[in-house]
C-alpha cells in the first residue's frame, strides 16, 4: 500500500488506491486474454507470487516476470526489447485504461506492419500502449514520467532518431482522481467482466 496509484491519494486512502490498481490489473488482464491475439506476459513490480498476480494467471495470463530497470522508461524499454528477442511484433500496455479492445490492438497490430512504432496517445498526454517490431533505448529517455508532456516529448525522440511511427486513436486512463467517476461508468457499463 502506498506505492501504486499515489495520485490518487488523499482523494482515496492508500488502501483504497491499492484496491483501485489491483482492480484495473484484473481487468486489463481478463481483457488482453480475451482478445486472443498473442500470448499475454505480465511484467510486475514486486512479488511476483502476490496473489494478485496468481488471479492474472488464473485468468489466462500466460507469465508473469519481474520488470528490470531502474526508471520507468528503462522498464518499458526492457520489456519490449525482452518480448522482440521471441516475437516479431510486440504491444506494451499501462494497466490503467479500462478501453483497451481487441479493436485497438488490432489498429496497433495492423500499424506494425507499416511502421517500427505506434503509440496510443492517452488523453492526459501521457500514452497507454506502445507497440514496436524495433526500438531503441533513445526513445525512453530523460523523459518526465507521470507528467502531461509523456507522449509529446516521445514523439520528439521518434523524430530526432528517424523511425517512423503511427498513433492510434486518444484514449483515457484512470490516473487521477478526476478519472474516477469515469472509471465507475466504464465497470457500470460492463463490469469486470465486460466484454473486450
Amino acid at each position: 500500500m502506498g506505492a501504486v496509484k499515489t495520485r490518487m491519494i488523499p482523494n482515496l486512502s492508500p488502501q483504497q488506491a491499492c484496491d483501485l490498481h489491483c482492480d484495473l490489473v484484473r481487468w486489463t488482464a481478463r481483457r488482453l486474454v480475451a482478445c486472443r491475439l498473442g500470448p499475454v506476459r505480465l511484467a510486475v513490480t514486486g512479488d511476483v507470487s502476490h496473489p494478485l498476480f496468481a488471479d492474472c494467471r488464473d485468468l489466462g495470463v500466460n507469465q508473469v516476470v519481474e520488470q528490470e530497470g531502474g526508471d520507468l522508461g528503462e522498464r518499458m524499454y526492457r520489456a519490449l526489447g525482452a518480448g522482440l528477442a521471441h516475437y516479431r511484433k510486440v504491444i506494451l500496455v499501462g494497466s490503467d485504461c479500462p478501453e483497451l479492445d481487441r479493436a485497438c490492438l488490432q489498429q496497433a497490430v495492423a500499424a506494425l506492419e507499416r511502421v517500427p512504432v505506434v503509440l496510443g496517445p492517452a488523453a492526459d498526454g501521457g500514452y497507454v500502449l506502445i507497440g514496436a517490431r524495433e526500438i531503441s533505448r533513445e526513445i525512453f529517455r530523460e523523459i518526465d514520467w507521470g507528467s502531461s508532456s509523456v507522449y509529446a516529448r516521445t514523439v520528439s525522440r521518434l523524430e530526432d532518431a528517424a523511425i517512423s511511427w503511427e498513433a492510434l486513436p486518444v484514449k483515457r486512463d484512470v490516473d487521477r482522481p478526476g478519472d474516477l467517476a469515469y472509471w465507475s461508468r466504464v465497470k457500470a457499463r460492463g463490469g469486470l467482466g465486460g466484454p473486450a
